[in-house]
């Protein structure tokens, strides 16, 4: 949000679950000269308050992959866009299949294995399903979206992980693990999911996806 206001002089909203994150967004976006320009909410983004037609561009960069139901969410973004708005995503997703099916465990597409890794990395980010990129896609033209490009970010994105378990095996992250020990097994389940998400990448079944659409005027 930021970065937009900053770069563009536009004034944005912020959206997120998190009331921690709405202030220290608030907080950063004072210290840095922007909050005539940025504006941070509590806000469900399956169900904003926001009236129809109210935005010119919804952002959202690694989010999509925490939604329980993307119809519903693709759904709010056509609704509170302007007719010519862009929607502008960037999500984590599996490999691409033939079966659009709206979530990993249904799809016969991928291996039995490659669905229960699916299944382990959603235990431990609580996170649902996980979908392809064409499951976006389907869902989006068929509410009305045209000019559609898509990206394959993954080659960008995959050394990300190996450096966080670098960082977390290093003397500096194996101290701040064992001090936040404390918060309990929340820290040891998350190290466990960077090895499988550095697993996913390796085998070819994760993806870091982009993807954006423009509402028609």
């Amino acid at each position: 949000s930021r970065h937009l206001a900053a770069k563009l002089g536009c004034s944005v909203t912020g959206i997120t679950l998190s009331p921690v994150q709405v202030e220290h967004a608030t907080e950063r976006s004072k210290a840095a000269g922007l909050s005539d320009l940025t504006n941070f909410q509590v806000v469900d983004a399956l169900a904003t308050p926001f009236e129809d037609e109210s935005f010119d561009l919804i952002w959202s960069l690694e989010v999509a992959e925490h939604f329980p139901d993307r119809d519903a969410w693709l759904k709010e973004c056509w609704r509170v866009l302007k007719p010519g708005g862009r929607l502008l995503v960037a999500t984590w997703t599996h490999r691409e299949v033939a079966d659009v099916t709206g979530g990993h465990k249904t799809n016969m597409s991928l291996e039995k294995k490659e669905r229960k890794l699916l299944d382990k990395i959603c235990k431990y980010y609580a996170l649902p399903q996980w979908v392809q990129l064409k499951d976006y896609t389907t869902i989006a033209k068929g509410l009305g979206f045209t000019q559609e490009e898509t990206a394959d970010w993954t080659a960008a994105i995959a050394p990300f992980w190996p450096a966080v378990w670098r960082t977390a095996i290093s003397w500096k992250g194996f101290t701040g693990l064992i001090k936040s020990l404390r918060q309990g097994w929340a820290t040891l389940l998350g190290a466990r999911a960077v090895l499988l998400m550095i697993k996913g990448f390796k085998k070819g079944l994760l993806k870091m996806s982009a993807f954006t659409f423009v509402k028609p005027e």
